[in-house]
């Protein structure tokens, strides 16, 4: 029950999350047990350093630029701001910093090099520092890992399948590629998804299977529970039900034993008894603060007040892994190959959208 596997089947994976509630918790937590700590979470912070104007028709995401979905935009934040709010966040308790720009994929030049310099500063306050900035080529992540990044952040967001369903804009061998580069590097690789975009049970074993047969597996696994947002495609899915995400968390922390299971987005709509099961069933990391990207997230008081109820203690930095090194610009072994990779388009659309689409030109 310990061992960590590499050949999970989907008919596996679906027995488990089907088990009785119950019995499902107790072998959750069991596994759970001994792996890690039950009393410690990790808390990252999320922070939007691009938001909006995305040309990808992600159809959960509000930053795509193709839906009207009154987010307001900025430009690529400084290195200066970013500091600054990483500093905020560490007093918080957040021992991880994870800066997403609304990127297709990682382009060399100057804004590339700018978040090079993000790395470097937050890694120098010891902190952890995760980017997710889309595909990025191998090259672009051996300079991140020179930079110092501990762990980059690339979304299977479903199974291979339903993913046609969300996404027309890039292909699901993209992102498998993606993680492949990443993992020519010393960087954490961490890898998720959303549940709730109308998928069947089988879609979320089959996510999994895809996470679970990757050898390393990830080291951080998001489980995110759609929220839907006013003028994306999927504005009208119900939330995803807690029982639904208890099961999802107790099964990633059975197939993936040794893998840290970050509750993302979705908790605005949990209960604290419905986290604390979630914690419960194996979930060892939480996104902190009052936004995650775009959408709302709970306050990080009210999180540390949760752990103060709970007996929960914040993971302290590099406790998994070693701090990474920071090599500076001028001394970096890796240069901008000022590379246009051919990411994939595939030539299907998808109804709802398009629709939305449509009915954003008819707002703007």
């Amino acid at each position: 029950m310990s061992a960590t596997r590499h050949n999970w089947t989907k008919e596996e994976i679906l027995e488990i999350y089907n088990k009785p509630f119950m019995e499902l918790l107790y072998e959750a937590a069991t596994v759970h047990r001994l792996h890690h700590d039950p009393n410690v979470v990790q808390v990252s912070t999320l922070l939007s350093i691009k938001t909006g104007g995305c040309s990808e028709d992600c159809g959960y995401c509000p930053q795509a630029a193709r839906y009207h979905t009154n987010i307001e935009g900025n430009d690529l934040m400084s290195v200066q701001q970013v500091k600054a709010q990483a500093l905020r966040a560490k007093e918080s308790g957040s021992s991880r910093v994870c800066m997403g720009a609304a990127w297709r994929n990682v382009k060399d030049g100057e804004e590339f090099d700018q978040v090079l310099e993000m790395v470097r500063s937050i890694n120098k306050l010891d902190m952890e520092v995760c980017c997710t900035l889309g595909m990025l080529t191998e090259n672009q992540a051996k300079r991140l890992a020179e930079a110092g990044l501990y762990a980059y952040n690339h979304n299977l967001d479903s199974s291979e399948e339903y993913y046609k369903e969300v996404i027309s804009t890039r292909g699901y061998q993209d992102r498998l590629d993606t993680i492949d580069n990443v993992r020519k590097t010393n960087v954490t690789v961490c890898s998720g998804g959303i549940i709730g975009m109308g998928e069947k049970t089988e879609d979320r074993a089959g996510m999994l299977v895809a996470l679970s047969t990757l050898n390393p597996q990830p080291e951080s696994v998001p489980i995110n529970a759609l929220v839907a947002v006013e003028g994306t495609p999927l504005e009208d899915q119900k939330p995803v039900s807690i029982w639904d995400m208890v099961r999802m968390v107790a099964t990633t922390r059975i197939v993936m034993p040794e893998t840290q299971v970050r509750l993302s987005a979705g908790r605005t709509q949990m209960t604290r008894e419905g986290q604390a099961m979630c914690f419960f069933a194996g979930a060892n990391s939480i996104f902190a603060g009052d936004k995650l990207l775009t959408t709302p997230n709970p306050d990080v008081n009210e999180d540390m007040k949760m752990f103060e109820l709970l007996g929960l203690n914040p993971q302290k930095p590099f406790t998994k892994k070693v701090q990474p090194q920071t090599v500076e610009a001028n001394d970096s072994q890796y240069q901008a190959l000022g590379e246009k990779p051919k990411w994939t388009r595939p030539d299907h659309t998808i109804e709802r959208n398009e629709l939305a689409k449509e009915k954003a030109k008819t707002l703007k």
